[in-house]
C-alpha cells in the first residue's frame, strides 16, 4: 500500500482543519482564524504551477491579515511555486516553524492504551474545552469555533488520570480514507508518564475502524524532541517538511 502523496495530505488537511474565513485565489487558498494556529491564519498554495503574478497577489494578502489584525503568514510546502518562494526571498519574507509531515498505513490490530479513555464529537465543549486548556498555542478561544466547522468524520479523544482529570488529548478526522492527526496533547504536569504515545493509540484503534481509512498523517514541528521520535516508534515516517514565512519586523 502506497502512503498519500503531498497533495493528497494537504487536501486533507484544510478538511480536517478548517479556517474561519477561507478566501479562495487561483489554487491559493488564504485563511483566518482569529490568530489561532498558523495552519488556519496562512496563504496556502495547492498547485506549484500557480506560479504567476505572486508578488502582487502577496502583497495584496498581507494586506488582508492586516486588516484583520493579525500578522501575514505564508506556508511554503512543497506545492508552492519557485517563482513563489523566491519572490518570498526577495521581500525578506523570514523562515520559522519548520515542520515535519509524517504517515503510516493503518493496520487492523488492537493497541494499548493505558488510561482511561473517552471519544467525543469535536464539537462537544467535554471535549474542546480540555484540550484547549491544555494547549499553549495562542488564540485558543477560536478553537471551539473551529471545530464546530468539521464536515468529516472524527473524534476527539480524551484520557483521564487516576483522579478523573483530562492528562491528554487529540483530534482524529477521517478525510477520504486518510486519518488526520490534531492538536495532540500533554497536561505539563503529566509529560513523561507514556501518556502521548497512549492518547495516539487511542486515535489509532478509532481511525483503524472507520470506513475505508487506510492510512494516518500528521504534521509536527520538526525540534519537538520528544513527539518526532515517538511518531516514529509509532511507525510514521517522513513524507515532506514545510515551513511559514512572515514580513521581516
Amino acid at each position: 500500500m502506497s502512503l498519500p502523496s503531498v497533495q493528497e495530505i494537504e487536501a486533507a488537511s484544510l478538511v480536517a482543519w478548517p479556517a474561519l474565513e477561507d478566501i479562495r485565489d487561483g489554487s491559493w487558498s488564504v485563511r483566518f482564524s482569529r490568530g489561532y494556529t498558523n495552519r488556519a491564519n496562512s496563504v496556502q498554495s495547492l498547485d506549484p504551477a500557480d506560479d504567476s503574478d505572486v508578488e502582487a497577489r502577496i502583497n495584496r494578502h498581507a494586506a488582508d491579515y492586516r486588516t484583520r489584525g493579525l500578522t501575514p503568514v505564508f506556508r511554503v510546502t512543497p506545492l508552492a511555486g519557485p517563482q513563489t518562494v523566491s519572490t518570498l526571498d526577495t521581500l525578506g519574507w523570514a523562515p520559522f516553524g519548520h515542520s515535519l509531515v509524517m504517515a503510516r498505513e493503518l493496520k487492523k490490530v488492537a493497541r494499548p492504551v493505558s488510561a482511561h479513555t473517552q471519544y467525543f464529537e469535536p464539537a462537544d465543549p467535554l471535549w474542546w474545552q480540555p484540550q484547549r486548556d491544555m494547549s499553549e498555542r495562542e488564540g485558543k478561544d477560536a478553537l471551539g469555533e473551529v471545530v464546530t466547522r468539521i464536515t468529516a468524520p472524527a473524534r476527539g479523544i480524551l484520557l483521564f488520570g487516576e483522579d478523573l482529570e483530562p492528562v491528554a488529548a487529540a483530534l482524529v478526522v477521517n478525510v477520504e480514507g486518510i486519518a488526520m492527526f490534531l492538536n495532540v496533547v500533554v497536561a505539563a504536569a503529566a509529560r513523561g508518564q507514556g501518556l502521548g504515545r497512549a492518547v495516539m493509540n487511542a486515535g489509532l484503534n478509532w481511525a483503524t475502524l472507520q470506513s475505508k481509512a487506510t492510512t494516518a498523517a500528521l504534521q509536527v514541528a520538526a525540534d519537538n524532541e520528544q513527539a518526532v521520535p515517538l511518531y516514529r516508534s509509532l511507525g510514521f515516517e517522513e513524507i515532506y517538511q514545510y515551513h511559514y514565512r512572515k514580513p521581516a519586523a
